[in-house]
């Protein structure tokens, strides 16, 4: 039996609902449209050939463009390969398939496609100006690397109030986008050389739609920022992107064990190829596979629907490092200066964890302060548990809830965050944010525990940036805002937006931007104070980068 410190925290399977409402709440859009031409149907030729795309108005979109061959039978566990072109002109008016993903909710099949590695173009309809090509903003959307698509994401507003062209991207998940075997010798990253596919078809394609190839950034949420954040230490996306945000998924993001369920290991976004491999050979051996040759071939015989167990699907969400597309765990390249030289927009949100807390409360609460400091001894040991409540004593609090929802929130996402702003802002321009709306929509619709609101949870800012649900009033200017400071970041490097608080790159304590609605709401904050992160980065992780309790 594994250690609980270092076994796999099954996140997945935990938070599926937290994962996989996207889905649900934006539905795919109807399809019922000639694909004739016609009003409102632009073409634009791209490098596979034309495209027809629709108007909506202020802007115009390019659905379900293949951006490589469909990875299927003998190219199932193959590096992307350059999509066939097409003759004539090409549909784009609705999204393509979704890749192969657990369902949304509750018992089912997976859903989607393994032919699915398509993009969505979003462009102003306005032309741009001749001679000023607009900026590229390359979108990996988040859902654990098992769940997700780039047409859950409605970029709209961020093309037309930040004139830019706004890409989304469809990438292999799960079992099919980070297995591991000894016949694959290693674990390749399939995943994130998708992402390095769909950015080759951007360097080779942003012109026609009016944009500049050599001004791409590329941004994510939660998985996606894990992506973001392979990206910028990974040689074989040199020269693909020349800016980064990072949006709740720092390379150091970690979580302690037990944190959410009592036999929950901790969890490690990034992990040793040689880990992925063993679990690859006995992923094979489960499923009939195991044999002196031939266990891919076998393993490609099978249907997708065998693959894409939770149990598989969630054994391989983790990023592999130690081959060629990650040499060195991504915090150490962060640590050692080796990562790419771009500027870098990174930061969280107040509130992570309540989100996932709030989702396990009714399996493992948090009822009173004895609960609270068995919770505290689990995870950090008898000796750290004492020091954490001393700064996160119940007292301070609304329930013994929201104090370790506040202290998973500071370990796992808000410190790791500014740890690497620093050693990022030792090389590269840096700015860093929280997201600070506590009465941000339940835009995921999920019951909140009485004595545990949501607040500024995980991925609580998307619906400011993506056209998910209504804002009105003060939230609406604050989505403007960020929008200005989004957009402006993709232009030049530096997040500004007319009439806004100044954002000061990394530096001084108080340099953290917290995000807010109202008057005064955007501010600069002393975020590493107030999140206790001299105490977090001297007692955790240990100071060889691995979580370890004390």
């Amino acid at each position: 039996m594994r250690d609980p410190r270092t076994v796999r925290l099954p996140l997945v399977l935990l938070l599926l609902p937290v994962l996989l409402l996207p889905a649900l709440l934006w539905p795919r859009p109807a399809t019922a449209h000639a694909a004739d031409g016609g009003p409102g149907r632009p073409v634009v030729l791209t490098d596979g050939g034309q495209v027809r795309g629709r108007t909506h108005g202020a802007y115009r979109t390019f659905e379900g463009i293949p951006y490589a061959a469909p990875p299927t039978g003998a190219l199932r566990w193959r590096l992307p390969e350059r999509a066939a072109r097409w003759e004539g002109v090409r549909d784009a008016g609705a999204p393509g398939a979704r890749c192969v993903q657990l369902p949304a909710l509750g018992p089912g099949g997976p859903a989607g496609s393994e032919d699915c590695l398509h993009l969505n173009v979003t462009v102003p309809a306005e032309r741009a100006v001749p001679g000023r090509p607009r900026p590229v903003m390359v979108w990996f959307h988040g859902g654990g690397f098992v769940n997700g698509a780039g047409d859950l994401y409605r970029p709209g507003g961020l093309a037309v109030r930040g004139d830019t062209v706004v890409v989304t991207v469809n990438y292999r998940l799960g079992i099919f986008g980070l297995f591991g075997h000894p016949e694959l010798g290693g674990a390749p990253g399939f995943a994130l050389a998708d992402q390095q596919a769909a950015l080759r078809w951007v360097q080779a394609n942003a012109a026609p739609f009016g944009a500049d190839p050599r001004n791409v950034t590329v941004f994510g949420e939660s998985a996606g920022a894990l992506s973001v954040c392979a990206h910028l230490t990974s040689p074989a996306s040199a020269g693909l992107f020349h800016r980064a945000a990072v949006q709740s998924g720092s390379c150091s993001t970690t979580m302690p064990p037990r944190a959410l369920l009592p036999e929950l290991g901790a969890y490690e976004p990034f992990v040793p190829e040689r880990r992925t491999v063993a679990d690859g050979a006995a992923a094979a051996a489960r499923l009939g596979c195991a044999r002196p040759a031939g266990v891919l071939d076998c393993l490609r015989a099978l249907d997708a629907r065998a693959l894409a167990t939770p149990e598989l699907m969630q054994t391989f969400s983790l990023v592999s490092y130690g081959n060629g597309q990650l040499p060195v765990e991504p915090r150490r390249a962060l640590r050692e200066g080796r990562f790419h030289r771009v500027p870098v927009m990174q930061g969280s949100t107040k509130d992570e964890m309540r989100l996932f807390v709030g989702q396990t409360l009714a399996a493992y609460p948090v009822g009173d302060e004895a609960a609270y400091r068995a919770r505290l001894e689990g995870s950090f040991g008898t000796a750290t548990a004492r020091d954490v409540e001393a700064r996160y004593p119940v007292s301070a609090h609304p329930a013994p809830a929201a104090a370790w929802a506040a202290v998973l929130s500071d370990v796992s996402f808000v410190c790791p965050a500014l740890r690497d702003g620093r050693a990022l802002a030792r090389h590269v321009p840096t700015y860093e944010y929280r997201f600070d709306d506590t009465d941000a929509p339940n835009f995921l619709g999920l019951p909140e525990a009485p004595d545990l609101p949501f607040g500024a949870a995980h991925g609580f800012e998307l619906p400011y940036l993506f056209t998910l649900v209504p804002l009105e009033g003060p939230q609406r200017e604050l989505a403007d805002r960020m929008t200005g400071y989004w957009t402006s970041f993709a232009r030049t490097g530096v997040p500004q937006a007319p009439g806004a608080v100044a954002w000061p790159p990394h530096g001084a304590a108080a340099r953290v931007l917290s995000l807010a609605p109202g008057a005064g709401g955007i501010r600069t904050v002393d975020a590493r104070a107030a999140h206790h992160c001299a105490f977090w980065d001297a007692r955790w992780p240990g100071p060889a980068g691995t979580v370890a309790p004390r």
